[in-house]
C-alpha cells in the first residue's frame, strides 16, 4: 500500500510573528516640546491611537508648549516639566510612569552657543543628562528600547570636494564643544550597552527642516529675514554643504529604530539631499519671487548658521 507523504504547510510570517506596536504602551519622550521632539509626538499619536506619551521637557529657549498644544486635554498625554540633568527628577518620572519605551531629544544643540555662551550647559544636558537616563533605564529593567537622538556633527566635517560619506563606522572627530558633548553621551550609551546590556540605540541624523523649527536655524532664519525685507547673510562664499532631512521623515526613521532597531546599534539617518547655503537662499527667494541680489556675503566665522 502506497504511503502518501504530506508536505508541511508553510507558516504565514505575519500570522505567527509579532508586529511591534506602541498601542497599549507608555513612552517617555524627553525634550518633546522642541522642534524634532514635538513633530515626533504628532507622528506617533497619529499612527498609534492607544499609546500613552509622557513629555518630559525643561522648556529652555527652544522648547515651546505651543508645539504640543493639540494634546493638552488628551488623556493619552502628560506633560512633566523637568531637566534630564536632574537625577532625582528623572528617577521620579521613571518610578511614577514606568515607561516601556524611552526616546531622548533633550539636548543643548546650537553650535554657536556652545562657543560664545559657554559649554557648561552642554556638558550638563548632553552628557550628565544622558547618564541619568541610562542609569534610570538600567535600574528599571523593564524598558524595551531607549533611543538616544544624536547628530552627525560627532563625525566632524568633510572637505567640500570630498566624495566620502559618513558611515556608522566613521571615527568621531568633533570640532566644537556641542559636538564633543554629544559624542560623550554617545560613548556612554555604547558603554552601558556593552557593560550592562542596556537596550539603547544611538541615531545620528543630518540637518532637519520643517514645521515648528526654532527661528535661529538656517531655513526659518532666512524665511523670516526675507519676509521682513532684510538681506540673507551668507557666511564666506555660501558653499557650506549640508544634507537636509524633512523632520517627519526623521520621525518615521526614529520610530523604526525604536521598534525594530538592534540594541547597541548605531544608525545614521540622512536623505541624500545635499545643498549648500547659497542654494537654500536662492530657492527661498525664488519661491517668494525675490531676486538673488538680496543675499549678502559676510565674513567667514568658525561656524556658519
Amino acid at each position: 500500500m502506497a504511503t502518501t507523504i504530506k508536505k508541511p504547510r508553510k507558516k504565514s510570517p505575519l500570522k505567527h510573528s509579532v508586529i511591534p506596536t506602541l498601542n497599549g504602551k507608555t513612552m517617555l519622550v524627553c525634550g518633546g516640546a522642541g522642534f524634532i521632539g514635538s513633530n515626533f509626538i504628532h507622528h506617533i499619536f497619529e499612527k498609534y491611537p492607544k499609546v500613552r506619551i509622557i513629555n518630559f521637557d525643561k522648556l529652555t529657549y527652544s522648547g515651546n508648549t505651543d508645539n504640543v498644544r493639540d494634546f493638552v486635554k488628551d488623556a493619552r498625554y502628560t506633560f512633566v516639566k523637568g531637566d534630564i540633568a536632574d537625577q532625582k527628577k528623572v528617577t521620579a518620572v521613571f518610578k511614577k510612569y514606568q515607561p516601556d519605551y524611552v526616546i531622548n531629544f533633550a539636548a543643548e544643540t546650537h553650535v554657536d552657543r556652545s562657543i560664545h555662551v559657554g559649554s557648561l550647559e552642554f556638558i550638563n544636558t548632553n552628557i550628565v543628562g544622558v547618564f541619568n537616563l541610562l542609569e534610570a533605564v538600567k535600574v528599571a529593567g523593564t524598558v524595551q528600547s531607549f533611543v538616544q537622538v544624536s547628530t552627525d556633527e560627532v563625525y566632524g566635517s568633510l572637505a567640500l570636494d570630498s566624495e566620502d560619506k559618513f558611515s556608522e563606522q566613521t571615527a568621531f572627530a568633533p570640532n566644537v564643544p556641542y559636538a564633543a558633548t554629544k559624542a560623550g553621551g554617545d560613548m556612554l550609551c555604547r558603554a552601558y550597552h556593552n557593560t550592562w546590556g542596556v537596550p539603547v540605540i544611538v541615531t545620528h541624523c543630518s540637518n532637519n527642516y520643517g514645521p515648528r523649527q526654532y527661528p535661529e536655524k538656517l531655513i526659518p532664519f532666512f524665511v523670516l529675514r526675507m519676509l521682513e525685507g532684510k538681506t540673507l547673510p551668507l557666511y564666506g562664499d555660501g558653499n557650506h554643504v549640508r544634507d537636509w532631512v524633512y523632520v517627519l521623515d526623521h520621525s518615521r526613521a526614529l520610530e523604526l529604530c525604536l521598534l525594530n532597531g538592534k540594541p547597541g546599534a548605531v544608525y545614521n539617518i540622512g536623505a541624500d539631499n545635499e545643498m549648500n547655503n547659497r542654494e537654500i537662499a536662492d530657492r527661498i527667494l525664488k519661491y517668494f519671487g525675490k531676486g538673488k541680489g538680496t543675499t549678502v556675503g559676510m565674513p567667514l566665522t568658525r561656524r556658519s548658521l
